[in-house]
């Protein structure tokens, strides 16, 4: 995720999927309503430990890849989306 706000939005929607109101979803979590509706806008700062279980709790992937790989796992994972052919995508450096 590229920042607070895709993953805010990627954890509204899964709950959203999950048809789960906030107030359902932060008594699942144990946090505040507010504390979720923070975490989903990115409006506020959120502990890390109630992100990833939230995260968790709706499915969302979070990866985490060392710097010096950050670079080759982008463009394996950007030749598994869907309709991309790998085969006459260019090289680097072409």
């Amino acid at each position: 995720m590229a920042d607070s706000k895709t993953f805010g939005a990627s954890i509204r929607a899964a709950r959203r999927s999950a048809n789960m109101t906030l107030t359902e979803a932060s008594l699942l979590l144990g946090v505040a309503r507010q504390t979720l509706t923070n975490l989903e806008t990115a409006k506020s700062s959120v502990s890390l430990d109630t992100a990833l279980r939230a995260a968790r709790e709706f499915g969302v992937s979070i990866l985490a890849v060392p710097g010096g790989q950050r670079e080759g796992v982008r463009r394996a994972l950007a030749g598994m989306a869907p309709g991309t052919d790998t085969k006459s995508a260019p090289s680097p450096g072409r």
